[in-house]
Protein backbone atom coordinates (compact mmCIF):
# COMPACT_ATOMS: atom_id res chain seq x y z
CA UNK A 1 0.00 0.00 0.00
CA UNK A 2 2.79 2.42 0.95
CA UNK A 3 4.63 1.79 -2.32
CA UNK A 4 1.50 2.50 -4.33
CA UNK A 5 0.97 5.79 -2.51
CA UNK A 6 4.53 6.89 -3.19
CA UNK A 7 4.20 6.06 -6.90
CA UNK A 8 0.92 7.98 -7.07
CA UNK A 9 2.53 10.98 -5.46
CA UNK A 10 5.49 10.73 -7.85
CA UNK A 11 3.28 10.75 -10.95
CA UNK A 12 1.28 13.63 -9.50
CA UNK A 13 4.51 15.60 -9.13
CA UNK A 14 5.56 14.69 -12.69
CA UNK A 15 2.25 15.94 -14.06
CA UNK A 16 2.57 19.17 -12.02
CA UNK A 17 6.07 19.84 -13.31
CA UNK A 18 5.75 18.73 -16.93
CA UNK A 19 2.04 18.71 -17.66
CA UNK A 20 0.59 17.56 -20.97
CA UNK A 21 2.43 19.15 -23.88
CA UNK A 22 0.01 18.11 -26.64
CA UNK A 23 -3.20 18.33 -24.64
CA UNK A 24 -5.19 19.30 -27.78
CA UNK A 25 -4.66 15.80 -29.17
CA UNK A 26 -5.83 14.23 -25.91
CA UNK A 27 -8.97 16.39 -25.82
CA UNK A 28 -9.72 15.56 -29.47
CA UNK A 29 -9.47 11.82 -28.79
CA UNK A 30 -11.64 12.07 -25.68
CA UNK A 31 -14.31 14.11 -27.48
CA UNK A 32 -14.43 11.58 -30.31
CA UNK A 33 -14.64 8.73 -27.78
CA UNK A 34 -17.51 10.39 -25.93
CA UNK A 35 -19.34 11.09 -29.21
CA UNK A 36 -19.11 7.46 -30.32
CA UNK A 37 -20.15 6.31 -26.83
CA UNK A 38 -23.30 8.44 -27.00
CA UNK A 39 -24.08 7.12 -30.47
CA UNK A 40 -23.67 3.51 -29.33
CA UNK A 41 -26.03 4.12 -26.38
CA UNK A 42 -28.58 5.65 -28.76
CA UNK A 43 -28.31 2.59 -30.99
CA UNK A 44 -29.04 0.38 -27.98
CA UNK A 45 -31.95 2.45 -26.65
CA UNK A 46 -33.59 3.14 -30.03
CA UNK A 47 -32.69 -0.10 -31.77
CA UNK A 48 -36.17 -0.79 -33.13
CA UNK A 49 -36.70 2.69 -34.69
CA UNK A 50 -33.20 2.52 -36.16
CA UNK A 51 -33.96 -0.93 -37.58
CA UNK A 52 -37.11 0.49 -39.15
CA UNK A 53 -35.01 3.21 -40.76
CA UNK A 54 -32.63 0.60 -42.20
CA UNK A 55 -35.65 -1.25 -43.69
CA UNK A 56 -36.03 1.70 -46.06
CA UNK A 57 -32.54 0.98 -47.35
CA UNK A 58 -32.33 -2.81 -47.18
CA UNK A 59 -34.93 -5.35 -48.25
CA UNK A 60 -36.17 -7.52 -45.40
CA UNK A 61 -36.50 -6.94 -41.66
CA UNK A 62 -33.77 -9.46 -40.79
CA UNK A 63 -31.20 -7.75 -43.01
CA UNK A 64 -32.17 -4.34 -41.62
CA UNK A 65 -31.79 -5.53 -38.01
CA UNK A 66 -28.42 -7.09 -38.82
CA UNK A 67 -27.25 -3.84 -40.44
CA UNK A 68 -28.42 -1.80 -37.44
CA UNK A 69 -26.78 -4.19 -34.99
CA UNK A 70 -23.53 -4.28 -36.96
CA UNK A 71 -23.40 -0.48 -37.19
CA UNK A 72 -24.08 -0.14 -33.46
CA UNK A 73 -21.37 -2.69 -32.63
CA UNK A 74 -18.82 -0.88 -34.79
CA UNK A 75 -19.75 2.41 -33.11
CA UNK A 76 -19.28 0.92 -29.62
CA UNK A 77 -15.98 -0.70 -30.62
CA UNK A 78 -14.78 2.62 -32.05
CA UNK A 79 -15.58 4.31 -28.73
CA UNK A 80 -13.52 1.72 -26.84
CA UNK A 81 -10.59 2.12 -29.25
CA UNK A 82 -10.67 5.89 -28.92
CA UNK A 83 -10.72 5.71 -25.12
CA UNK A 84 -7.77 3.32 -25.27
CA UNK A 85 -5.91 5.66 -27.66
CA UNK A 86 -6.50 8.61 -25.33
CA UNK A 87 -5.27 6.63 -22.31
CA UNK A 88 -2.18 5.44 -24.19
CA UNK A 89 -1.43 8.97 -25.38
CA UNK A 90 -1.62 10.34 -21.83
CA UNK A 91 0.49 7.47 -20.47
CA UNK A 92 3.10 7.89 -23.21
CA UNK A 93 3.34 11.67 -22.80
CA UNK A 94 4.32 11.73 -19.12
CA UNK A 95 4.58 8.43 -17.14
CA UNK A 96 6.14 6.35 -19.94
CA UNK A 97 8.34 9.25 -21.05
CA UNK A 98 9.65 9.59 -17.50
CA UNK A 99 10.26 5.84 -17.23
CA UNK A 100 12.08 5.70 -20.58
CA UNK A 101 14.21 8.67 -19.52
CA UNK A 102 15.41 6.64 -16.54
CA UNK A 103 16.22 3.72 -18.84
CA UNK A 104 18.18 5.99 -21.17
CA UNK A 105 20.19 7.34 -18.25
CA UNK A 106 20.89 3.82 -16.97
CA UNK A 107 22.21 2.82 -20.42
CA UNK A 108 25.28 5.01 -19.76
CA UNK A 109 27.60 3.02 -17.51
CA UNK A 110 29.74 5.83 -16.08
CA UNK A 111 28.34 9.31 -15.48
CA UNK A 112 31.14 10.35 -13.13
CA UNK A 113 33.45 11.13 -16.06
CA UNK A 114 30.82 13.01 -18.09
CA UNK A 115 31.58 16.70 -18.43
CA UNK A 116 29.21 17.63 -21.24
CA UNK A 117 26.02 15.92 -22.38
CA UNK A 118 23.54 16.87 -25.09
CA UNK A 119 19.80 16.22 -25.12
CA UNK A 120 18.80 16.50 -28.76
CA UNK A 121 15.27 17.86 -29.00
CA UNK A 122 14.66 18.05 -25.20
CA UNK A 123 11.01 17.13 -25.91
CA UNK A 124 8.39 16.66 -23.22
CA UNK A 125 9.34 19.90 -21.49
CA UNK A 126 12.69 18.53 -20.43
CA UNK A 127 11.84 15.15 -18.88
CA UNK A 128 14.96 13.47 -20.32
CA UNK A 129 17.10 16.59 -19.92
CA UNK A 130 16.27 16.78 -16.22
CA UNK A 131 16.85 13.06 -15.76
CA UNK A 132 20.40 13.52 -17.08
CA UNK A 133 20.91 16.59 -14.90
CA UNK A 134 19.63 14.69 -11.85
CA UNK A 135 22.12 11.90 -12.55
CA UNK A 136 24.97 14.40 -12.80
CA UNK A 137 23.85 15.92 -9.51
CA UNK A 138 23.77 12.51 -7.83
CA UNK A 139 27.33 11.84 -9.00
CA UNK A 140 28.47 15.16 -7.56
CA UNK A 141 29.68 15.97 -11.04
CA UNK A 142 30.71 19.38 -12.33
CA UNK A 143 29.28 18.37 -15.70
CA UNK A 144 26.50 20.10 -17.58
CA UNK A 145 23.78 19.00 -19.96
CA UNK A 146 22.76 21.11 -22.95
CA UNK A 147 19.22 20.87 -24.29
CA UNK A 148 18.75 21.77 -27.93
CA UNK A 149 15.32 22.60 -29.34
CA UNK A 150 13.93 24.45 -32.33
CA UNK A 151 11.63 26.68 -30.30
CA UNK A 152 12.59 29.43 -27.85
CA UNK A 153 9.26 28.99 -26.07
CA UNK A 154 10.08 25.31 -25.45
CA UNK A 155 13.54 26.11 -24.11
CA UNK A 156 12.07 28.60 -21.64
CA UNK A 157 9.57 25.97 -20.44
CA UNK A 158 12.43 23.50 -20.09
CA UNK A 159 14.47 25.87 -17.94
CA UNK A 160 11.46 26.41 -15.66
CA UNK A 161 10.98 22.67 -15.18
CA UNK A 162 14.72 22.26 -14.43
CA UNK A 163 14.46 24.81 -11.64
CA UNK A 164 11.40 23.03 -10.24
CA UNK A 165 13.40 19.76 -10.24
CA UNK A 166 16.27 21.48 -8.42
CA UNK A 167 18.79 20.94 -11.24
CA UNK A 168 18.74 24.35 -12.87
CA UNK A 169 22.49 24.87 -12.36
CA UNK A 170 23.24 21.73 -14.41
CA UNK A 171 21.11 22.70 -17.42
CA UNK A 172 21.70 24.97 -20.41
CA UNK A 173 19.35 25.36 -23.38
CA UNK A 174 20.15 26.31 -26.95
CA UNK A 175 18.03 26.92 -30.02
CA UNK A 176 19.14 25.10 -33.11
CA UNK A 177 18.49 22.67 -35.94
CA UNK A 178 19.30 19.00 -35.32
CA UNK A 179 20.51 18.73 -38.92
CA UNK A 180 23.12 21.46 -38.38
CA UNK A 181 24.12 21.32 -34.74
CA UNK A 182 25.74 24.54 -33.47
CA UNK A 183 28.60 22.66 -31.78
CA UNK A 184 32.13 21.71 -32.86
CA UNK A 185 33.28 18.19 -33.62
CA UNK A 186 34.05 15.81 -30.72
CA UNK A 187 32.37 18.07 -28.15
CA UNK A 188 30.05 15.91 -25.98
CA UNK A 189 30.75 12.88 -23.82
CA UNK A 190 27.12 11.71 -24.06
CA UNK A 191 24.32 12.46 -26.54
CA UNK A 192 20.73 11.42 -25.76
CA UNK A 193 17.38 11.97 -27.42
CA UNK A 194 13.79 11.03 -26.62
CA UNK A 195 10.99 10.74 -29.23
CA UNK A 196 12.44 13.54 -31.32
CA UNK A 197 14.46 12.36 -34.32
CA UNK A 198 11.35 11.04 -36.11
CA UNK A 199 10.08 14.65 -36.29
CA UNK A 200 13.12 15.83 -38.25
CA UNK A 201 12.20 16.48 -41.88
CA UNK A 202 8.46 16.08 -41.29
CA UNK A 203 7.86 19.07 -43.55
CA UNK A 204 8.58 16.62 -46.39
CA UNK A 205 6.13 14.02 -45.05
CA UNK A 206 6.99 11.10 -42.77
CA UNK A 207 7.30 8.43 -45.48
CA UNK A 208 9.22 10.32 -48.15
CA UNK A 209 12.84 9.77 -49.14
CA UNK A 210 13.54 13.42 -48.37
CA UNK A 211 12.33 13.04 -44.78
CA UNK A 212 14.41 9.89 -44.32
CA UNK A 213 17.49 11.74 -45.61
CA UNK A 214 16.91 14.55 -43.11
CA UNK A 215 16.62 12.07 -40.24
CA UNK A 216 19.87 10.42 -41.30
CA UNK A 217 21.53 13.81 -41.37
CA UNK A 218 20.45 14.36 -37.75
CA UNK A 219 21.90 10.96 -36.76
CA UNK A 220 25.18 11.85 -38.48
CA UNK A 221 25.27 15.16 -36.61
CA UNK A 222 24.85 13.35 -33.30
CA UNK A 223 27.87 11.23 -34.14
CA UNK A 224 29.89 14.23 -35.29
CA UNK A 225 29.56 16.15 -32.01
CA UNK A 226 30.34 13.10 -29.84
CA UNK A 227 33.84 12.67 -28.48
CA UNK A 228 35.74 9.50 -29.43
CA UNK A 229 34.62 6.91 -26.91
CA UNK A 230 31.42 8.88 -26.27
CA UNK A 231 28.03 7.22 -25.82
CA UNK A 232 24.76 7.90 -27.62
CA UNK A 233 21.31 6.72 -26.51
CA UNK A 234 18.20 7.40 -28.60
CA UNK A 235 14.59 6.47 -27.85
CA UNK A 236 12.35 7.00 -30.84
CA UNK A 237 9.29 5.86 -32.75
CA UNK A 238 8.96 3.74 -35.90
CA UNK A 239 12.25 4.66 -37.63
CA UNK A 240 14.82 3.10 -35.26
CA UNK A 241 15.86 0.41 -37.82
CA UNK A 242 16.91 3.24 -40.14
CA UNK A 243 19.07 4.71 -37.39
CA UNK A 244 20.73 1.34 -36.76
CA UNK A 245 21.69 1.03 -40.44
CA UNK A 246 23.06 4.57 -40.46
CA UNK A 247 25.07 3.93 -37.31
CA UNK A 248 26.53 0.83 -38.95
CA UNK A 249 27.55 2.92 -41.95
CA UNK A 250 29.22 5.39 -39.60
CA UNK A 251 31.17 2.51 -37.96
CA UNK A 252 29.70 2.93 -34.49
CA UNK A 253 30.50 0.28 -31.90
CA UNK A 254 28.33 -1.60 -29.36
CA UNK A 255 25.09 -0.81 -31.19
CA UNK A 256 22.30 -2.22 -29.00
CA UNK A 257 18.56 -2.20 -29.57
CA UNK A 258 15.97 -2.71 -26.84
CA UNK A 259 12.79 -4.73 -27.20
CA UNK A 260 9.69 -3.07 -28.58
CA UNK A 261 7.76 -0.63 -26.38
CA UNK A 262 4.40 0.74 -27.51
CA UNK A 263 4.33 4.53 -27.24
CA UNK A 264 1.76 6.89 -28.75
CA UNK A 265 0.11 3.79 -30.28
CA UNK A 266 3.16 2.87 -32.37
CA UNK A 267 6.34 0.85 -31.98
CA UNK A 268 9.34 2.40 -30.21
CA UNK A 269 12.83 1.22 -29.27
CA UNK A 270 15.92 2.47 -27.48
CA UNK A 271 19.15 2.24 -29.45
CA UNK A 272 22.50 2.83 -27.77
CA UNK A 273 25.95 3.02 -29.35
CA UNK A 274 29.51 4.12 -28.73
CA UNK A 275 31.76 6.20 -30.95
CA UNK A 276 35.02 4.32 -31.49
CA UNK A 277 38.24 5.80 -30.17
CA UNK A 278 39.73 5.30 -33.62
CA UNK A 279 38.43 4.48 -37.07
CA UNK A 280 37.32 0.88 -37.54
CA UNK A 281 36.70 -1.13 -40.69
CA UNK A 282 33.80 -3.40 -41.46
CA UNK A 283 30.15 -3.27 -40.39
CA UNK A 284 29.30 -2.78 -36.74
CA UNK A 285 27.59 -5.56 -34.81
CA UNK A 286 24.02 -4.97 -33.65
CA UNK A 287 22.95 -6.57 -30.37
CA UNK A 288 19.61 -6.92 -28.67
CA UNK A 289 20.15 -5.63 -25.15
CA UNK A 290 17.15 -6.49 -22.95
CA UNK A 291 18.70 -4.59 -20.03
CA UNK A 292 17.47 -1.40 -21.68
CA UNK A 293 13.89 -2.55 -21.24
Amino acid sequence: MGKSTNNSKEWTQMNTIYGMEQWQTLIFLLCQAILFSVLSVLYFVYFDPISSFFERIFTGAAVARFAAGFTGSVTALSALCLFFAAANFFYSAVPLHYDMAQRIVSAVNDWSSVKLALDLGCCGRGILLNAVATQLKKEGSSGRVVGLDRSKRTTLSTLRSAKMEGVGEYVTCREGDARRLPFPDNYFDVVVSGVFVHTVGREYGQKTAEAAAERMRAVAEMVRVMKPGGVGVVWDLVHVPEYVLRLQELKMEDVRVSERVTAFMVSSHIVSFRKPSQHVHGPAEVRLDWRLC
